[in-house]
């Protein structure tokens, strides 16, 4: 099964790294990485272009020199931590669809200024009766707006922006944690050569099922030129214990790009175990495969940004606020409606073309018909032509054909003659000894009806018998002795056994 490739794009000052990743299932490998500088003094030909395109031209020129890598990825963005601002914010509501929709009302409220130029997104930390604790991020529209313009123009387009401190948490949180078993009492600091980043350890899971729960909360920081890392910690460690509710902290596990902090002289101050921590070692297998980025932390960052592609939980993302992702689902949705489109005009095509090759096949049948139909009318005394004349005429030949030879006809019904044949012998047999006298004779093609008189009671059931005898059967009859003599009125049928 062919696997998706995914693209990490860390953008941070004059530079950015980004990370290819192949993702099959769980497994995930790393195809290709690099990172571009640029200068902030600007060169008289990149003038009109600022520090953010220029970073963002240079690593899609990388890309197109690998386009059969690059051509498919699903692209996510890391923003350094200089470009957007972190705020610790309480909502009323636990429900994530009610913080949603007031989460900007309550960071208005909290900030004491006007957000409407800023893009939010924002993580639940804790939640209890009282409200949810929110950890809330806010980026300048025009920086996003920027950013997603110039990669929409190389065909870059981002699924998701996201803070580098949640980019840092979700790689410690599944590279580091993960891979080596650290207990809930750590903390972790990260120093890049410009920024600073704590991650540390929050409730493990929410006590509202409705309202799903960050397991870290982050806090960074921008470092000065010479800053003293040791004197910072010290600073910032306490802050970072109270944020830390619930948690006793027993470990400091410190990864430093320059080499400068002192363990020994942090435990002492700190009263825990401070260690040094080993970024990146579970990632890189190979040394080779660091060779073509700044940094450490920098790849770490643009890393998680490319597994944000596959894992969305805990997902900070800038594009649910501002210019949502819709790229690959508009193209999919329009090359829908074009194919459904095609199909339907095909199926129309189609059907008009079979429809009029059937037409064609069936002309001459329906002129036939046509100058057939006045014939059958003359024929059958006005009737209209059935839909299968052939059929109709063949079964009334027949009919015509048993009625002259005194049979049955093909439905089964005795011709008029041959019953008309069994009433006479039954009157000659009985006529002369009952003195019969008939007033009418009524021949259907399923009955006879015979009305009369005789001298007496007695002729009549004589009549009766012969009548039977010769081969009827009396449906019913009506006697009533009228004027001296007995009349009847009968109903008689062709015996079963009589019938052909």
């Amino acid at each position: 099964m062919e696997g998706q490739n995914y693209l990490g794009i860390y953008l941070s000052k004059g530079s950015a790294t980004a990370v290819c990743l192949s993702s099959r299932g769980r497994e995930r490998k790393i195809l290709d990485c690099f990172s571009v500088t640029v200068e902030k003094e600007q060169p008289a030909d990149a003038a009109q272009q600022s520090l953010t395109a220029r970073l963002i031209n240079l690593v899609a020129q990388r890309c197109r020199e690998k386009e059969a890598l690059y051509q498919n990825c699903e692209v996510a963005v890391s923003l350094d931590c200089s470009l957007y601002m972190q705020h610790s914010v309480h909502s009323a509501f636990t429900d994530p669809k009610q913080i949603a929709t007031t989460v900007r009302f309550d960071t208005e409220e909290s900030l004491a200024m006007d957000i409407g130029s800023f893009a939010l997104s924002f993580g639940t930390v804790s939640s209890d009766q009282n409200g949810s604790q929110l950890m809330v991020f806010t980026a300048d529209k025009q920086v996003l707006s920027e950013i997603i313009l110039c990669l929409q123009s190389k065909n870059l387009e981002p699924v998701a922006i996201e803070p580098d401190a949640n980019s840092l948490s979700r790689f410690i949180r599944g590279n580091v944690i993960a891979k080596r078993s650290f207990d809930g009492e750590t903390v972790f600091c990260v120093f890049s050569e410009h920024s600073g980043y704590f991650i540390f350890p929050l409730h493990s899971s929410g006590t509202e099922k409705q309202s799903p729960m960050l397991s870290q909360g982050v806090r960074t920081f921008i470092l000065g030129t010479g800053q003293d890392k040791n004197q910072l910690l010290c600073r910032e460690f306490p802050v970072v214990a109270a944020l830390a509710t619930g948690r006793q902290l027993k470990k400091l596990k410190v990864f430093d790009a320059g080499s400068s902090v002192n363990f020994e002289h942090l435990s002492g101050k700190l009263g825990i175990e401070v260690q040094a921590l080993q970024l990146t070692d579970s990632v890189l297998t190979d040394a080779d495969e660091f060779t073509n980025c700044t940094g450490a932390v920098d790849f770490a960052i643009a890393y998680a940004a490319a597994v944000c592609g596959t894992d969305r939980q805990y997902a900070i993302d800038f594009r649910h606020d501002f210019m949502p992702y819709q790229g690959r689902k508009i193209q999919l949705q329009k090359a829908l409606k074009l194919l459904g489109v095609c199909l339907t005009v095909l199926i129309v095509v189609a059907g008009i073309y079979f429809q009029i090759g059937l037409f064609r096949e069936n002309r001459p049948r329906w002129r036939l018909r046509e100058k057939f139909a006045k014939q059958y009318a003359a024929v059958m005394l006005g009737k209209k032509l059935p839909p299968s004349p052939l059929r109709k005429l063949t079964s009334e030949k027949r009919r015509i054909e048993n009625v002259k030879s005194g049979q049955l006809s093909v439905t089964g019904e005795e011709s008029v003659a041959a019953k008309l044949t069994l009433v006479l012998g039954a009157f000659n047999n009985c006529a002369a000894q009952t003195r019969l006298n008939i007033e009418s004779i009524s021949i259907t093609t399923k009955t006879i009806q015979i009305a009369g008189d005789t001298p007496s009671r007695k002729d009549t059931l004589k009549l009766r018998g012969a009548i039977e005898e010769n081969g009827l059967e009396i449906l019913q009859d009506r006697l009533v002795p009228e004027r001296g003599r007995d009349s009847f009125t009968m109903t008689v049928v062709p015996k079963k056994q009589q019938r052909l």
